[in-house]
């Protein structure tokens, strides 16, 4: 995406406000200006480790002395966190934005932890999704503030977590809230994961791209198991409307925010929500050894890794298709992975122990290896197309 200079300059060279040679002259000034501005990693980790210093020792200042203070002085002492930083953030902005950014950032961070301290304070008996729910609406004032790629972090993660925590004290510990649950944060995953388009540049998706990749594999492979038999599954169950409900927001909330990400695009997204909700039916310990008998047997016993590695063969195709490498990696990894996991569950305890450990290196070693030489010609195909 280009900056906002850039889009200003086309504009008015469209409207005649300025001719071909004056826009080249102000573009190469910028250009250089933006570059010469550009921090250095040492800079960068000077700066976020300092931060995280800072944010750390006055929380642990104030945790030593909490026991110590007043009422009185507790609620002062929060929000006289949440308003320095903020306000250090304000005084810096002009001088150094970045600076500015962590000033920021831990102002926001000390948000909810005075939301949650202000609530032990005076004894409020309000659930914890409430005070997630007002650290997000507080972050999310400081992104349509500050326009900030941190701020929008901090929603992007403050805003599912709300939503997870709603759903989690409104309904019953049962196995069918736990698999909603985890169909829902998977397909925010994807979402998130394919924030970035071919070029495009925003911090704010690349941190978008950080959180979905981080958090994909985990969420997948919880997806199988989330319908385990435990002791509240046999006796709690979801009724039709509490289920459609809950299947509707999963789908429907990722997917509205994958279209406004990347328009007529997020169609890809509304396959892999079909892909998520097919393997949420493979549940892997829901069947007695008795019943898993035939086409049970493949649907619930093979069918969850062969289904993720079509889904990884997907991710490839996808990164492919858009010029992304970290769905090309993200894809190779979950290929391994879903091998991996079926020689452990499948294969691995019908050998005897030699023979079970000499496959395990075999995979290891050369299934590795394999791995690794079609993921090289997977990016170098895909650099030949970009360039």
């Amino acid at each position: 995406m280009p900056a906002r200079w850039e889009s200003l300059l086309d504009r008015w060279f469209n409207a005649s406000l300025i001719d071909a040679a004056t826009a080249e002259k102000i573009r190469a000034f910028e250009k250089q200006r933006s570059e010469s501005q550009r921090l250095h990693w040492p800079t960068i980790l000077a700066i976020s480790f300092g931060g995280l210093m800072l944010g750390a020792g006055i929380l642990l200042f104030v945790a030593a002395h909490w026991a110590s203070l007043s009422p009185t002085a507790r609620f002062s002492t929060v929000l006289f966190m949440v308003a320095a930083f903020h306000v250090l953030g304000a005084l810096t902005a002009s001088r150094f934005d970045n600076l500015a950014t962590v000033f920021h950032a831990l102002g926001t961070a000390s948000l909810g932890a005075g939301i949650f301290l202000a609530a032990q304070i005076f004894n409020l008996a309000e659930g914890w999704d409430g005070g997630v729910l007002l650290w997000a609406i507080g972050a999310a004032l400081g992104w349509m503030i500050r326009r900030d790629w941190v701020q929008a972090t901090f929603t992007a993660l403050l805003g599912p977590t709300w939503l997870l925590a709603k759903w989690v004290n409104a309904v019953p510990d049962s196995p069918k809230r736990d698999l909603i649950l985890a169909e829902g944060l998977c397909l925010l995953a994807i979402t998130y994961l394919s924030a970035r388009i071919s070029d495009e540049t925003s911090v704010l998706r690349r941190s978008l791209v950080w959180i979905g990749g981080l958090s994909l594999v985990p969420l997948v492979f919880w997806i199988p198991w989330a319908e385990r038999s435990y002791y509240y599954g046999k006796h709690y169950t979801l009724d039709i409307s509490t289920q459609f409900f809950g299947w509707a927001v999963a789908c429907l909330v990722p997917l509205a925010l994958a279209y406004f990400l990347r328009g007529s695009r997020a169609w890809i997204n509304a396959l892999a929500a079909l892909w998520i909700f097919v393997l949420g039916t493979m549940q892997i310990e829901t069947l007695q050894e008795e019943e898993l008998r035939g086409i049970v047997f493949l649907w619930h016993k093979i069918g969850p890794y062969l289904w993720c590695g079509l889904g990884s063969a997907g991710l490839i195709a996808w990164g492919l298709s858009e010029a992304r490498k970290e769905r090309v990696n993200l894809g190779v990894l979950g290929f391994g992975l879903t091998i991996t996991c079926f020689y452990f569950s499948s294969v691995m305890d019908k050998l005897g122990r030699s023979e079970s450990l000499i496959g395990f290196g075999v995979i290891f070693l050369l299934g590795g290896w394999l791995l690794e030489r079609a993921r090289r010609r997977l990016i170098a195909r895909l650099n030949a197309r970009s360039s």
